[in-house]
């Protein structure tokens, strides 16, 4: 008996998206033409102990590490692209710039804590769209991803990439908009020109919406629930004054333009325990949101 795709099962159960990007604050981008492996940081064509060291900074920092490329991938990189993207700060901040070896990502400084971050980096002020097209780490993303990378990278080619695993395969096609750390899923090609020109504006596109990835999943999920009874599309439209998250519930405050402030209270439950992606050994109860108030402050 064939067993259906992750995300084929996932859009028949209609799971919802909101609240799922992947916790990220800080992206390290580097460009490696494929192919990458079942795990990037292990299997990619990098030099190994590169590839350890990358491995335990990021655990150690919290810097997710992405492998990217050009839409096709074959290409021979001699000095290959790097970017760095915090999305934390007001406003995100993105820089970027080119090796001359790829061992030397280790010597950037913004692995150092004490020395200017963006010293060795030029600022990079136009918007990253990357495509998860990693499709040795769940068939999804290179069956869903792909034609959306071709349809985006025809539209934007200078700001497309594809990447390696970012999280939620089974909401492939999943595109990651920089450096704001906005998440979509079930992206199709026809919609990605739309989303990303949408995003090129300052507006979000709230149907094919995951989250911010700065922000805890229940807050994500509050987000979208402000914007969607607000009807508040612009990026920078609602701003997080405070949140707290339990183990039942959470509790989050933003001010819109005007300077109001809103209150959102989500509860938090878990869906049956299902096997989440295509090479999932163990099913996993994956958490759901569901809103309980919003009140106007």
């Amino acid at each position: 008996m064939t067993v259906a795709r992750c995300s084929v099962r996932s859009a028949l159960l209609d799971e919802p998206m909101q609240g799922t990007a992947s916790r990220v604050r800080r992206y390290l981008l580097i460009e490696a033409s494929g192919p990458w492996g079942v795990e990037a940081l292990r299997d990619a064509r990098l030099p190994d102990g590169l590839k350890r060291e990358l491995r335990r900074r990021s655990r150690s920092t919290g810097v997710r590490v992405l492998l990217i490329r050009r839409f096709g991938g074959s290409r021979i990189v001699r000095q290959p692209q790097v970017y760095v993207v915090d999305t934390e700060p007001a406003p995100p901040t993105a820089a970027g710039g080119r090796l001359t070896d790829v061992r030397d990502v280790l010597d950037l400084s913004f692995w150092s804590t004490t020395s200017d971050p963006w010293a060795d980096l030029d600022r990079h002020d136009e918007p990253l769209f990357l495509v998860c097209t990693h499709g040795r780490h769940d068939p999804c993303c290179a069956e869903r991803g792909r034609p959306v990378a071709r349809a985006l990278s025809a539209a934007y080619p200078e700001q497309t990439w594809e990447c390696s695993h970012m999280g939620g395969d089974r909401f492939a096609g999943n595109l990651l908009c920089l450096p704001d750390g906005i998440a979509y899923g079930r992206v199709s090609p026809e919609d990605a020109p739309a989303i990303a020109r949408e995003y090129l504006r300052g507006r979000l596109d709230l149907a094919h919406l995951r989250g911010r990835g700065r922000y805890p999943f229940a807050v994500q999920a509050a987000e979208w629930q402000l914007r969607t009874k607000l009807r508040l599309t612009g990026v920078n439209d609602l701003v997080l004054a405070e949140h707290r998250v339990d183990e039942i519930g959470a509790t989050a405050i933003f001010t819109d333009a005007s300077g109001a402030a809103w209150s959102v209270r989500m509860g938090i439950s878990h869906a049956p325990p299902r096997h989440v992606t295509c090479h999932a050994k163990q099913p996993f109860a994956a958490p759901q949101f569901h809103l309980l108030q919003i009140s106007k402050l």
